[in-house]
């Protein structure tokens, strides 16, 4: 089992717009957490594909991993994930095959089979097309075939994308990407920072039946990580409610901005909204210093996680960049 200094970091954002602030603002705070976490040595930074939703700021996905990318150095910048039902692959294969040519070595495709968007907008960016259980794996095949070097008398050619091998992900939150993931020979990464409960029995599958590729000689396992650290565990589990009112939010069908934190906000639930927002936040790792490296050493051991990626929506940004700086320094010690 690896220890946590094995353990790679990265960070995941949804590019939160937070309550009295704009996309504008959103915008500018990802960029100075994709810079922070560059600074500790963090392994990438993601950006994840919602639409129509009031309090997220990612939905053109792939401008906004040029945007982080050219306002860093080193650290890889990708998709977590582009919902590929909602995209052609080749204008997928465009895109980040141009993105590869710009940062070379630092840009990382991650695919996700759903929406990540509601039935109204659904429709709206797929006009009409009905997607079915076996396109998602044709598209992954077709996207490696179009980011692959062009074939002799190959008619389809993604320009730019066409050798460019840009890395190919699977992401999921149930047990289809874990299989197709290990019948392709590609690292997956699993969405326990929203669905942990599936966790132990999608990587179980994926390390039994992963078959080596020219891509992976071995499976590699990213998982999701809700992270709010703070000095104490007190300020943490404060700084949390605002996690805990947005998942409430989603839990009511309710999208809103990031909130502010307000104290004791889980105790004034009705028990059965309460189970619901821990039952979301089951990978969580709220805390100080001390809890937060526990909390993670326990995670490596339960998952043997590659790698842990970190989802830290606090409210205050600059309180956001001292949470990475103690989850980086858990992760040292």
């Amino acid at each position: 089992m690896k220890a946590l200094p094995d353990i790679h970091l990265s960070m995941l954002d949804l590019v939160a717009v937070r309550e009295g602030g704009s996309v504008a603002d959103a915008l500018a705070i990802a960029v100075r957490g994709a810079q922070h976490a560059e600074t500790l040595g963090f392994r990438r930074y993601w950006l994840a594909e919602h639409h129509n939703m009031a309090g997220i700021a990612s939905s053109a996905t792939a401008v906004l991993v040029g945007h982080i990318a050219g306002q860093t150095r080193q650290i890889r910048v990708g998709s977590g994930g582009i919902m590929l039902p909602n995209h052609a692959p080749l204008v997928v294969a465009e895109a980040f095959g141009t993105l590869a040519e710009l940062y070379p070595g630092r840009i990382d495709l991650g695919l996700g089979r759903a929406p990540g968007t509601d039935p109204l907008t659904m429709r709206a960016l797929r006009r009409e097309r009905v997607e079915t259980e076996a396109d998602f794996p044709r598209e992954v095949e077709e996207l490696q075939r179009l980011l692959a070097p062009a074939a002799p008398g190959q008619r389809l050619i993604a320009m730019p994308g066409a050798g460019t091998e840009v890395p190919i992900w699977l992401l999921g939150s149930s047990l289809f990407s874990a299989q197709l993931a290990a019948q392709l020979g590609l690292p997956y990464a699993f969405a326990s920072h929203f669905a942990p409960r599936m966790l132990p029995t999608a990587l179980d599958i994926y390390r039994r039946h992963f078959r080596p590729s020219a891509h992976l000689a071995a499976p590699y396992v990213m998982i999701g990580v809700p992270l709010v650290a703070a000095p104490s565990d007190e300020e943490a589990v404060y700084l949390a409610s605002s996690v805990q009112q947005r998942v409430l939010g989603i839990v009511r069908g309710e999208r809103r901005r990031l909130p502010p934190p307000r104290e004791q906000f889980m105790d004034g639930l009705p028990p059965r909204e309460r189970a619901a927002i821990e039952d979301f936040l089951g990978a969580a790792v709220i805390g100080g210093p001390q809890t937060v490296r526990a909390g993670l050493a326990a995670l490596a051991e339960r998952s043997g996680a590659d790698e842990f990626m970190l989802v830290c929506d606090i409210f205050d940004p600059p309180l956001r960049l001292r949470a990475l700086d103690i989850a980086a320094a858990a992760c040292r010690d």
